[in-house]
C-alpha cells in the first residue's frame, strides 16, 4: 500500500475525527515551527490524528496589497522542515496546475481552494500527484457539485479524495453554515471535512483605515459551528489556529487562539464520542409517512 492510501485510510478510520490545523499562511519559519510544535503536542495528548496546515501563497486576497506569504519555493522548504522535525503530514493549497508537481513532493494532502473547486485542469493535475486531495466546496455551490468534483479526481486515477464544507454565501459580506450539507456531501462517497473557521468569514466585510476592505469574521462562533459539525458526524475538522490572531496578517478574525485550542478540542472529542453522527445513525420514518 502506498503512503497516500495509507494516510487516507488512517484519516477515514480516525475516531472521533481527524484534525487539519495551523496558521492561515506562512509568516516566517520560526512562527511555523513554533505553531507546529504546540499543535503536535496538543493533538498527541488528545490522541487525535493530526495534519499540519499552512499556505505558502494566498492568491485570492481581497486586495492586491494584502500579505500573501513567502511563495512556492520558500514556503515548501519551511513546510518540509515541519514534516521532518515533527513527523506530521502536511496539507497546503494550490492555485494553479503548474504548482501541483512541486507541492506534491512535500505535501501529503493537496487542498483545492473553494473558489477553484470546479476547475477541471487543476483537479486533474492535483490528482495525478497521487496525494490525498481535499476539495473545498465553493461558497457559491450546492453540495451536489462536490459529487462531480470528487469524480473528476477519481477519473484521473486517484481514489484518495475528500470534500470540505466551508460555508455558503448569504447575501453580501456574509456566510452561513447549513448543517444539511454535512450529510448531503456524503453523496460524493468520501470523507467529509468541516472548515469551522473559514465558514465564519465575512468576505470583504471589514473596512480598513485609509480606505479599502478586508475579510472580517465571527471568531466567537467557532465553537458553535464546531459542535454542530462533530455532532452531525463529520470525518474531519479543518481549522486555522494562531498564537496571536489579532496580529495575524491574514484572516485574523477567523483564526482560533492557540491558548484556547486544547480546551475546545477536549470538548469536541467528548462530544464526538457520545454522538451517533459518525456512525450514520438512522431512524426509519416509513411508518410515520404517507
Amino acid at each position: 500500500m502506498d503512503s497516500s492510501t495509507l494516510l487516507f485510510n488512517q484519516l477515514k478510520a480516525a475516531e472521533p475525527f481527524f484534525l487539519l490545523a495551523g496558521p492561515n499562511v506562512i509568516e516566517s519559519e520560526d512562527h511555523i515551527l513554533y505553531m507546529a510544535k504546540h499543535l503536535k503536542n496538543i493533538t498527541s495528548k488528545l490522541g487525535l490524528k493530526f495534519v499540519f496546515k499552512s499556505s505558502f501563497d494566498k492568491a485570492n486576497r481581497t486586495s492586491s496589497k494584502s500579505f500573501r506569504g513567502p511563495g512556492l519555493a520558500e514556503g515548501l522548504k519551511i513546510l518540509e522542515k515541519v514534516k521532518t522535525i515533527y513527523d506530521v503530514p502536511i496539507v497546503t493549497d494550490v492555485h494553479e496546475s503548474i504548482q501541483c508537481e512541486a507541492v506534491g513532493q512535500v505535501a501529503d494532502i493537496i487542498q483545492i481552494p473553494a473558489f477553484l473547486c470546479r476547475q477541471t485542469d487543476l483537479l486533474v493535475a492535483a490528482a495525478k500527484t497521487g496525494k490525498v486531495i481535499n476539495i473545498k466546496k465553493g461558497q457559491f455551490c450546492a453540495s451536489s457539485v462536490m459529487v462531480n468534483s470528487a469524480e473528476k479526481v477519481r477519473l484521473a486515477g486517484n481514489q484518495n479524495v475528500m470534500v470540505c464544507e466551508r460555508g455558503t454565501m448569504f447575501g453580501y459580506n456574509d456566510l452561513i453554515v447549513d448543517p444539511r450539507n454535512f450529510e448531503w456531501m456524503r453523496e460524493a462517497n468520501c470523507p467529509v471535512v468541516a472548515d469551522i473557521t473559514h465558514s465564519l468569514q465575512q468576505p470583504a466585510g471589514k473596512k480598513l483605515e485609509g480606505g479599502g476592505v478586508a475579510s472580517g469574521g465571527l471568531r466567537e462562533l467557532i465553537p458553535c459551528i464546531a459542535r454542530t459539525a462533530v455532532a452531525v458526524g463529520v470525518d474531519g475538522i479543518f481549522m486555522e489556529v494562531h498564537n496571536d490572531p489579532l496580529s495575524a496578517p491574514v484572516d485574523g478574525p477567523t483564526q482560533w487562539p492557540l491558548r484556547h485550542l486544547e480546551e475546545l478540542l477536549e470538548e469536541l472529542v467528548a462530544l464526538g464520542r457520545v454522538s451517533k453522527g459518525k456512525q450514520q445513525f438512522k431512524i426509519d420514518l416509513t411508518p410515520f409517512c404517507d
